[in-house]
């Protein structure tokens, strides 16, 4: 309720806003926004004025849900005056907040209790539209009372829903262990697929290299051929027998070479002499003759 600017002969009412105008105690007639005069000889007066503004009312109601958790609602009641009915609003309801407060109270109190937590949470929009529907039914109910008494319920917002502090630190622990649970299930997906590409790797290393020393070990059978038939046709009189010895003596002495110009620190102990150099032939003669008959057997 708010006042506006009067005095004994005369009152002005404010935009959005309805005076109520008494003669001799008794209401007499509603005076809209704008400028009235009054008339104290026949005991008029303005007895107050009222807004016609959509008004928010916040109530705090705690109750219990289908599966025993108690929660808090925060609602947000929208409710204004009706201009034609300022009259009964001003003589009617001496505190209509607490009326208001009084009857979404009972509402919210008899359908939470039908849901669950998670439902609540979920259908919170639902539990307000159903609280609102619940205030509009025809017959004599909650709003048709507020409409008697001046009021019109406008809207209700479920503004916030707060379960108990324990409550909130379980279902928290609860999303956490989920969501490492499925982190694991992750991390060892990524694990399993590092392992089988990593062996893939080495296998397909090992085969890369397996072609690799067959064609290197092809390519030195060709051209150990290649230079016996050069120095066999170059040379008159001289046997294949004597040319592999020839080559097979001069690589043996390039080795040797090798490993003494090597700048590693490194000794090695190999039997030297002309029997170990003639062994040495025979033995890489008889593994070419068998690498060339394995050839011409595929």
């Amino acid at each position: 309720m708010t006042d506006g600017l009067w005095c004994i002969f005369c009152a002005c009412v404010d935009q959005a806003s309805v005076g109520v105008v008494q003669q001799w105690g008794r209401f007499q007639r509603l005076a809209g926004p704008g400028f009235h005069f009054l008339n104290p000889l026949a005991g008029e007066c303005l007895a107050g004025v009222l807004s016609t503004r959509v008004s928010s009312l916040d109530v705090r109601i705690e109750t219990k849900t289908k599966d025993n958790v108690f929660v808090q609602l925060l609602c947000s009641i929208q409710y204004r005056v009706i201009k034609e009915n300022a009259d009964d609003a001003f003589y009617e309801l001496q505190n209509p907040q607490e009326q208001i407060r009084a009857y979404v109270f009972d509402v919210v109190r008899a359908h939470v209790p039908r849901m669950s937590l998670d439902e609540l949470f979920e259908q919170k929009g639902e539990v307000a539209k159903a609280v609102l529907e619940e205030l509009e039914k025809d017959t004599v109910t909650k709003l048709q009372v507020m409409g008697a008494y001046g009021y019109n319920i406008e809207q209700i917002l479920m503004v916030d829903i707060i379960p108990d502090a324990s409550v909130r630190k379980a279902m928290n622990e609860i999303n956490a262990a989920q969501r490492l649970q499925l982190a694991s299930v992750y991390k060892g997906e990524a694990e399993k697929i590092l392992l089988v590409k990593k062996a893939e790797a080495e296998a397909e290393a090992k085969y890369l290299g397996g072609v690799g020393i067959a064609k290197q070990r092809q390519a030195i059978t060709e051209g150990l051929r290649e230079n016996i038939l050069n120095i066999s046709s170059s040379v008159s009189g001289t046997s294949a027998k004597e040319v592999m010895d020839l080559i097979m003596v001069t690589q043996y002495f390039d080795t040797i070479k090798e490993l003494g110009n090597s700048s590693k620190n490194t000794t090695v102990f190999i039997p030297h002499g002309p029997g170990h150099v003639k062994d040495i032939s025979h033995q890489i003669r008889d593994g070419m003759m068998e690498a060339s008959s394995s050839n011409l057997g595929h």
